[in-house]
């Protein structure tokens, strides 16, 4: 059975509905596996579990933080 397990910061249900079918519907037609035998997760992971650069998306989103280090 494959898999397919995509992380991401906050999705709405219709991105996550589109992300599903199109993620199963892409892989069934390059391996030639049927859709239905594929499992799909999303695991979405919050601003303040996520950085780039040191510091989290959290930090990098807060106007105040961003405009200390300018």
């Amino acid at each position: 059975m494959p898999y397919i397990s995509i992380e991401s910061g906050r999705l709405t249900a219709e991105q996550k509905k589109e992300l599903i079918e199109r993620l199963t519907a892409t892989a069934s037609e390059i391996t030639h596996i049927p859709a239905q035998f594929f499992t799909v997760t999303i695991k979405e992971l919050s601003d303040e579990n996520f950085g780039i650069g040191g510091k989290s998306i959290n930090e990098r989103n807060n106007p105040f933080v961003l405009s200390l280090h300018l």
